[in-house]
Parts: C-alpha cells; sequence; structure tokens
C-alpha cells in the first residue's frame, strides 16, 4: 500500500540525498545553543583515551564558539576510561564495579576536557545529572540554572549521567536520552547526537542494499519509528530506537537535532560544511514551545496579584519584580506555575514563580534590593523572570518581547 512517505522514498536518489545534506551546511554556527552528545567507543578505546579525536574535537567547539554558538557536551566514557585505568575485566560489570569505575572515570574525563578546551581558550566546568534531576521539580530548576549560568560567564558545560551514585533502577541507560533532556532544559535549539552511524535509514545498510538513507525527517511518524526497530529488537541494539526516542524529545521541544557519524576527525567541522546527516525538524523554537508549555499545560498552584504598574512592566516583555505584586495566595513552591491577576480579577497571564509561598509573602511589595535582608539570601530579584511568563492569548516569542530562556 502506498503511503506519503513510502512514495517520496521511492522518488529519492542519491543527488537528491546530497541536496539535503547540502542543506544542512552552517547549520551548527547559525544556531545560538547547541548540545554535543559524545559516545563512548568515539572517545575511549581499550581503556584508554583517545586523545587525537578529543583534541579535533576541541578544535571544532572552539570553531563554534568563536561563531557565538553557546556550547553543552554530553559525554559518555567515564566508566569506559576507569575501567582502564582500575584495570577491571572485560566484559558486564557489576553495579558497584561500574560506580567505582565511573568514579575514577569522570576525574579522568573532566582534566581531559579541561586540558583540551583549556588549550584553546574554553573554559570546561563539570555537571554530574541523574534521571532524578530531570524529573524532580526543585532539582531540574536548580540544574538548569546551573547550566545557564555556565553558559553565561562563557564557560562549556561538560554533562554525564552521575553513574557513581545511580541504580540500575534509576540510571538513563542511554545518553541519547539524557542528552535530549538536557537539551530541552537548556533550551537548546540543536542537537547533535555524534555515532557510529552517519544518519536513519530506512532499514539496516548493512544487510539491505535497497536502505535509503533520510536526509531530513519532519515528523516522526509510526512509520519513521519502525525503522529504528521495535524496543528490545534485535534492530534496536544498534542504538537508533533510542535516538529517534531522543528526537521526540528533542523536537517537541522546539530544538531540532542531528545524527551524524564521529568516527571520522573533526566530525563538527564536517558537518558545519554540510556533511551526511540526518535532520529531525523542531515544530517550533525552544522559547515557543516552552511558552506553550507554561500556557496550556501546567495546572496553575496559586496566584499573584499585580498591581497596575506590575501590569504595564509585564506586558512591555519585562519581568515580573516583587514590587508590583499586591497579594499572594495557593501553597506554591519555587518553579510551580501561578495565574497573574489583576486588580479587577481577571487572569492576565501565567508564570513559573521563582519562590515558595511562605517567601513570596515575605517579599511582596518590596524592593528587589530588600530580598538578602529579608530572607537572609541573594534570591532572584524576579518573582517570575519574562522567560517564564506567558500572557493570557499569547504563546511564543511575541507573548513577552522574545526574551532568552537561559
Amino acid at each position: 500500500m502506498s503511503t506519503p512517505l513510502s512514495d517520496s522514498l521511492s522518488a529519492l536518489t542519491d543527488s537528491d540525498s546530497k541536496a539535503g545534506t547540502a542543506k544542512a551546511a552552517g547549520r551548527l554556527s547559525s544556531h545560538r545553543r547547541l548540545v554535543v552528545k559524545i559516545g563512548s567507543a568515539l572517545l575511549v578505546e581499550d581503556g584508554r583515551l583517545k586523545r587525537d579525536w578529543l583534541d579535533a574535537m576541541a578544535d571544532d567547539l572552539a570553531m563554534l564558539a568563536r561563531a557565538g554558538t553557546e556550547l553543552i557536551v554530553v559525554s559518555s566514557g567515564a566508566i569506559a576510561l576507569g575501567r582502564g585505568v582500575l584495570k577491571l575485566p572485560r566484559g558486564p560489570l557489576k553495579l558497584e564495579q561500574a560506580q567505582a569505575a565511573a568514579s575514577v572515570g569522570q576525574v579522568a574525563l573532566a582534566q581531559a576536557y579541561a586540558e583540551a578546551l583549556g588549550a584553546r581558550g574554553l573554559t570546561a566546568g563539570q555537571v554530574l545529572l541523574t534521571l532524578g534531576d530531570t524529573e524532580e521539580r526543585r532539582r531540574y530548576l536548580n540544574a538548569r540554572e546551573t547550566l545557564g549560568t555556565l553558559l553565561k560567564l562563557g564557560a562549556v558545560p561538560i554533562v554525564n549521567e552521575n553513574d557513581t551514585v545511580a541504580t540500575s533502577e534509576i540510571r538513563y541507560g542511554d545518553n541519547d536520552r539524557l542528552a535530549a533532556r538536557v537539551a530541552t532544559m537548556a533550551s537548546a535549539d540543536c542537537l547533535v547526537l555524534l555515532s557510529d552511524v552517519d544518519g536513519l535509514y530506512t532499514a539496516p545498510p548493512a544487510s539491505n542494499p535497497d536502505a535509503v538513507f533520510l536526509p531530513e525527517v519532519a515528523a516522526i511518524t509510526g512509520e519513521i519509528e519502525s525503522m529504528a526497530g521495535a524496543a528490545g529488537s534485535e534492530l534496536s541494539r544498534g542504538g537508533m530506537r533510542t535516538k529517534i526516542d531522543a528526537a521526540k524529545i528533542a523536537t517537541s521541544a522546539g530544538t531540532t537535532m542531528a545524527i551524524a557519524s564521529g568516527k571520522r576527525m573533526n566530525p563538527l567541522a564536517h558537518l558545519e560544511a554540510g556533511g551526511r546527516a540526518t535532520w529531525f525538524l523542531a515544530r517550533s523554537t525552544p522559547a515557543t514551545a516552552r511558552k506553550a508549555w507554561i500556557g496550556g499545560h501546567l495546572e496553575p498552584r496559586g496566584a499573584l496579584h499585580l498591581d497596575a504598574g506590575a501590569i504595564r512592566a509585564v506586558e512591555s516583555g519585562r519581568s515580573l519584580l516583587p514590587a508590583g505584586i499586591r497579594r499572594v495566595e495557593g501553597d506554591f513552591n519555587r518553579g510551580d506555575a501561578v495565574r497573574l491577576v489583576a486588580p479587577d480579577g481577571r487572569d492576565i497571564g501565567r508564570g513559573l514563580v521563582a519562590y515558595d509561598h511562605p517567601e513570596a509573602g515575605l517579599i511582596l511589595g518590596r524592593n528587589s534590593r530588600e530580598i538578602e535582608t529579608i530572607l537572609g539570601y541573594a534570591g532572584r530579584a524576579e518573582m517570575v523572570h519574562r522567560d517564564d511568563l506567558v500572557l493570557s492569548g499569547q504563546t511564543g516569542e511575541t507573548a513577552t518581547g522574545g526574551g532568552s530562556d537561559a
């Protein structure tokens, strides 16, 4: 039975594939914030770091940084590197052995990145995450703010799953999905998964000479998912299933994603020049997706009642400061969605509040410079940052003037 996808595949020629990859030329440096995922096999061989490959990758990252792109690296390799240092035997490791290997490997890996990037004028910052850090709201916010602050300070966060404390029940099990979660957490507009394959094919190319390479995927349909194999199938063991899952996470949050080969030297420079890759197109921008999520998918946990000056401020694209709040209601926590209410009782929008309810009550109506004196610590100047605020009937950048989601 003919379908739109099968019809388009039957008409796809090698020249079409080349044209598709050419469209990707320059896409990396054109993005504001890029997340790059690096697999263990690319970085570590026989328990030893592939320093020449890492140096070439550092050259690529420095090139993109000079072009103005903010960079985050999600790197595997700690366990593989640590087991080499500890001389652990080949084969599957027990959980406690993997945790010990990660402990040793994380030190060596962080040092390697710091040296490689430092030699090119870049500063590396280590960030270790677990599943709970992206699922539990308060920890998610802390991780998001750490990544944002590192980027504002010009550093390159090097993120890895914290295998020293993870267990078989809570581990991601793959860094593709972790990279997608990091990309959405950081509001990155591009994610590149470097792998041992150069993209998505209609079938395994090694065993099927009729397999067609897909340079671009506009939407992840059931047919696209079937190309990666069902979860747990023989086909999915190569990791393509997790990459499609990562693409679903990323594109739904406004992040464009590419699957590209990392087996060659300088893989990002190759991709920048139009090298072969499969591009998964985002449905929107990260800011638009985030605004839609705040405005339509979160249940408000309370309300902030604003004065007329505060309403004028948020309608002009500014953040909501404590000074413009007359009253708070509800039992909300930091990061919860709250309604923004006008003096006449109208809901004018929603936002993610920066303080727990008791603290918000203490600082409402006060100048932001007084926050540290009142609370005993220097909190955020805004009650709701403009990036976390959407006005009624609006989503996307136009809702608050298009501020960054950093």
